[in-house]
């Protein structure tokens, strides 16, 4: 491969592999598509080997607008982790479902393409059209299954509050633009040493975290969240609560700490009230919700509270506990998602809090892994939960906002009543009605089984990969 197309590589080979999914969904068999979702996982599954293989490894792309560093590859293996497990999940689900479809992997494809340039993008120009190539292809994936009013709801709800989002980022584009001159975050940065206070730029970075904060969904930029994660196919969920908010945060934080920095005291003012907005709002909310899908679309948006105040603390233990919590989140909501992906109660998917009830009895090893999961959330030990919070809450007591973390605490402890809720219903309830019974399903069995490693292994040695990820954020705090 010639040097120039080293930085590449990962993207080269998900965008390689979306081609060849277009090409076979041509040929027969027409009407069975299981192979192209072991083509498309072997082509992410490929992608994740070579980002791996490129750690320590830096460069530019495209006149500068790509970069390849840490963090760009700490990103991108968590994206191909969601992606590869989203896709695990989808296998049988699809088919149960009568939509298995080639269109659903190569949106799939298109939307980790997507993503995984959010993390090396270094201009605002490649952020934008990584954004749009991102949102576009869950926006077709939110409404897969057509026949349901719920998934057509939820991808026009998700598309026009997209859309909206997506104007006030260009519009904060264009500002930054004229205040600078340029779109590139590394002279961005350079000219911005001298326009701390230009009004242009500044409405220009606002307009910007408003964009980012809709794609994160921080409040007050959540209205989407609920809806669109109970309408979307369940394996679509999956991806746009993990896949998608990882690349939202690669994007913020690399222009926060990169870009922005001359202004960190204004926008970590800012962020701290959003944090402590975004993870009281998603707790409080989430205690009323019996569906489980709406339950767990408010506990994300308290999960995005979490990780700002990783970003409020700042520094490499605080930016770098933000990236070992996407990785230990991203393990356990494809986990949550994928015990609900995987049962059933009269032909429908088991989203209701009673279709739960009894669960241990009849099916104890999906009613294990599912309080795994959620004690995870919750931040019990030895999970990677635990883990999680305790470097995130720890970064921000070391920088001095031990009021944020007593804020943070709380809302963990409020959390959970309505995790350990799921949990008394699968061990303490009797069920009524038609039984919930698991799909026959390897691959969904498999995912979860990646999942339960992924929470244990980052829950009991956790030091390596938080090492890891401080590494990461070496380029940003430069």
């Amino acid at each position: 491969m010639p040097g120039a197309l080293v930085p590449l590589a990962p993207l080269l080979l998900v965008a390689a592999t979306a081609a060849l999914v277009i090409l076979l969904d041509l040929l027969p068999p027409r009407e069975r598509k299981g192979h192209l979702a072991v083509v498309a996982l072997v082509g992410v599954v490929a992608a994740l080997l070579a980002a791996l293989l490129l750690w320590g490894r830096e460069g530019r792309a495209f006149g500068g607008m790509l970069v390849l560093d840490n963090f760009a590859v700490f990103l991108d293996v968590v994206i191909c982790y969601a992606a590869a497990l989203v896709l695990l999940l989808s296998m049988d689900y699809l088919r149960r479902n009568g939509m298995e479809t080639g269109e659903y992997y190569i949106l799939v494809l298109l939307a980790t393409l997507g993503m995984m340039l959010m993390a090396q993008a270094a201009d605002l120009i490649v952020i934008f059209l990584a954004l749009e190539l991102m949102s576009l292809s869950l926006y077709v994936l939110a409404g897969l299954f057509r026949g349901r009013l719920t998934s057509a709801e939820a991808s026009m709800k998700y598309f026009l509050l997209g859309a909206f989002a997506t104007g006030f980022f260009v519009y904060g584009i264009a500002l930054i633009y004229g205040a600078t001159g340029t779109t590139a975050l590394d002279r961005i940065a350079a000219a911005a040493g001298g326009l701390q206070r230009d009004p242009l730029l500044l409405i220009g970075f606002g307009l910007l975290l408003v964009g980012f904060g809709f794609k994160i969904s921080s409040v007050p930029f959540h209205m989407w969240v609920p809806d669109v994660y109970e309408g979307a196919p369940t394996s679509v969920t999956a991806l746009i609560a993990t896949g998608s908010k990882a690349a939202g945060f690669a994007a913020l934080l690399r222009v926060l700490f990169s870009t922005f920095k001359v202004n960190q005291p204004d926008w970590t003012l800012l962020l701290l009230v959003v944090a402590v907005l975004t993870m009281t709002l998603g707790n409080v909310i989430a205690i009323a919700q019996s569906n489980l899908k709406r339950m767990l679309a408010y506990s994300s948006i308290a999960h995005v509270g979490y990780m700002l105040v990783g970003v409020v603390a700042g520094g490499a233990l605080g930016v770098g506990s933000v990236l070992f919590y996407l990785l230990v989140y991203t393990f356990t909501t494809v986990g949550a998602f994928g015990v609900i992906l995987l049962l059933e109660r009269g032909r429908q998917e088991a989203v209701e809090l009673d279709d739960y009830a009894g669960l241990a009895a009849r099916h104890p090893v999906l009613a294990l892994a599912l309080a795994l999961f959620l004690l995870s959330l919750v931040g019990m030990p030895p999970t990677a939960g635990f883990a999680g919070k305790f470097y995130l809450f720890g970064a921000a007591v070391r920088s001095g906002y031990i009021w944020l973390v007593i804020i943070a605490v709380l809302n963990s402890a409020v959390a959970a009543y309505y995790y350990l809720r799921v949990v008394v219903y699968m061990y303490m309830r009797e069920p009524a009605g038609l039984p919930t019974r698991p799909a026959p399903s390897f691959a969904g069995r498999l995912a979860l089984a990646v999942a339960l490693w992924g929470v244990f292994q980052l829950g009991v040695m956790p030091a390596p990969v938080l090492d890891l990820a401080q590494a990461a954020v070496a380029p940003l705090l430069r």
